[in-house]
């Protein structure tokens, strides 16, 4: 491979970064504009490969991001196996903390909730999407409302679903939850099944 087949391969590559890193980050692309000054029908071309990246186009979506600029354009790999997360938080105070530097397929996170997280007393609103999912408890008291199913997991449970049932979940007790999350559009399973709690 030459170094101008490298570097379109690259540049080839950044658009679906910017895609999947939008949506894993629950961000509309008028959202994005409005923190980057960068104009939406820019933002879109960007993602579909109709406009070539630039470095002054690049700077300000990996500052609004919170990610390294070699995030974004796939920088070849060095041979060191660490990746350097940086924790951002949505969803009113839910901590995300990326385990893997990959866009697109399999996401894993560690997800810290804080106290109180959805405890308003109101009926939790369920929802529905593509893909799969697998949570594992660290620490805490995760309810998960999965269907019909109303389940609390403690530290060292986990549960899988298809994200296609209705689901949502809240903080269950008096301390955060901390909980490895992995999930994607794929249907990756992990095969560890929830218990529901006793009555």
């Amino acid at each position: 491979m030459t170094a101008d087949d490298a570097l379109s391969s690259v540049l080839t590559s950044v658009g679906p970064r910017l895609r999947a890193l939008r949506r894993e980050r629950g961000t509309t692309l008028a959202g994005l504009s409005e923190s980057t000054g960068i104009s939406v029908s820019t933002l879109s071309r960007l993602e579909s490969g109709g406009r070539k990246p630039t470095l002054e186009l690049l700077l300000p979506l990996a500052k609004a991001y919170g990610v390294p600029l070699d995030e974004l354009v796939g920088a070849p790999a060095t041979g060191d196996p660490r990746i350097h997360p940086r924790p951002f938080t949505r969803h009113d105070g839910m901590t995300f903390i990326p385990l893997a530097r990959h866009l697109g397929g399999l996401h894993a996170y560690k997800q810290v909730m804080p106290v109180g997280w959805d405890r308003s007393g109101q009926r939790l609103e369920q929802r529905v999407h593509e893909g799969y999912e697998w949570l594992y408890v660290l620490s805490g008291r995760l309810r998960l409302i999965l269907g019909e199913h109303d389940l609390v997991l403690t530290a060292g449970e986990a549960a899988e679903f298809d994200t296609r049932t209705p689901h949502a979940w809240a903080n269950a007790g008096t301390e955060p939850v901390e909980y490895l999350s992995l999930f994607g559009q794929q249907g990756e399973r992990m095969h560890v099944r929830a218990r529901p709690t006793a009555d």
